[in-house]
């Protein structure tokens, strides 16, 4: 009985003190990363509790500007806006490495995104989902378009949808024998490419029904046959082929543009603990798996891919060949003032009649 007692005493201790360390987690990051089940399993785990706010990259960046880093203890942009938006804004916290349970990370992966975060010799980012945007194609009504500048072919007049972002200059710029990576560091060599581009998006405006902004939004318009041909990342062709086979992701001849969505500490978040512990849960390789079949994309976690979804991998594996991988182009950090250019360039665009 006084065995019991003890135990029973020293249950309650351990629990009340595991409560005593628990916290509030407030996680920036994109629909599908922090499924439900993750959260329920991750919470009876570790006591702490997850609040989500999902966003895109420009909104992450934006909500971390308006409050100097704070409002969030675990973001998730892309890595290449992590060294650029630190030199300009400051709101991030460098990594604690020895927090980190690299053991987790496919090594390759890591070390690039590490590399791609690195800011005054501190890293700032860690490898969680990656994935690429190419084209979406109803390949029954629209098989001829295979690149980027194909959207712009008589043959998709009016048929055609993508973003006024980033990835449609860069695309653009690769199908049309450019190298917008290499003229990163050369603001007038960018400037010029800019120039080109804008000149065939201003050309191409007749082509396209509509700018779309939602994954939601471009998905029902290929599933209507409003759209025939557009931009878009793989994982929402894969989720159409499901229900059609004609429509599917196509890895475009100029590259598909590889990106990789990071673990970020904001600058003023009040809970590292529960941060560095959700990092460690998701990176299991079970947990990772349950990610990706709710997100449709893959994880930087070792063996992450060992317990995903057959059809989904299937897909996968229709979109990629050995070549079409090897052609992905990867975003590079992006420099600071690019941004103002690109901006100031799809204002153009979109305001041209």
């Amino acid at each position: 009985m006084k065995f019991s007692l003890v135990s029973s005493v020293a249950v309650v201790a351990a629990l009340t003190a595991q409560m005593a360390q628990a916290e509030t987690l407030r996680l920036l990051t994109w629909g599908g990363y922090a499924p439900q089940e993750v959260i329920d399993l991750f919470e009876a785990e570790t006591g702490h509790t997850v609040e989500v706010t999902t966003s895109n990259n420009e909104e992450m960046i934006a909500k971390l500007r308006a409050t100097n880093g704070g409002g969030f203890d675990l973001a998730q942009p892309s890595q290449d806006r992590i060294a650029s938006a630190q030199e300009e804004f400051g709101i991030y916290k460098p990594i604690d490495m020895s927090r980190v349970n690299a053991d987790l990370f496919i090594p390759s992966m890591l070390a690039a995104t590490a590399s791609n975060s690195t800011y005054e010799g501190e890293v700032y980012g860690l490898p969680h989902v990656w994935g690429t945007s190419g084209l979406v194609v109803n390949t029954a009504m629209a098989g001829n378009v295979t690149d980027y500048t194909d959207l712009c072919d008589a043959s998709v007049a009016g048929q055609v949808s993508y973003r006024l972002k980033r990835p449609t200059l860069i695309g653009f710029a690769y199908s049309m024998g450019l190298d917008p990576f290499a003229a990163y560091d050369d603001a007038d060599a960018y400037q010029s490419i800019l120039d080109e581009v804008e000149a065939m998006l201003t050309g191409c405006k007749p082509n396209v029904k509509t700018y779309w902004d939602g994954g939601d939004e471009i998905k029902n318009l290929l599933r209507s046959g409003e759209v025939v041909a557009s931009m878009a990342w793989d994982t929402g062709g894969w989720q159409l082929n499901a229900d059609n086979p004609d429509i599917t992701f196509v890895a475009p001849e100029a590259g598909a543009l590889g990106w990789i969505d990071t673990f970020v500490m904001p600058a003023r978040g009040r809970a590292d603990d529960a941060a560095y512990d959700w990092i460690d849960f998701v990176m299991q390789p079970e947990i990772a798996a349950m990610i990706t079949n709710t997100a449709g994309n893959f994880t930087a976690a070792v063996d992450g891919d060992a317990g995903v979804n057959a059809d989904l991998k299937a897909r996968y594996q229709g979109s990629f060949d050995q070549a079409a991988i090897d052609n992905i182009k990867w975003y590079p950090p992006v420099p600071a003032g690019l941004e103002a250019l690109e901006g100031a360039t799809l204002d153009r665009i979109n305001a041209a009649n």
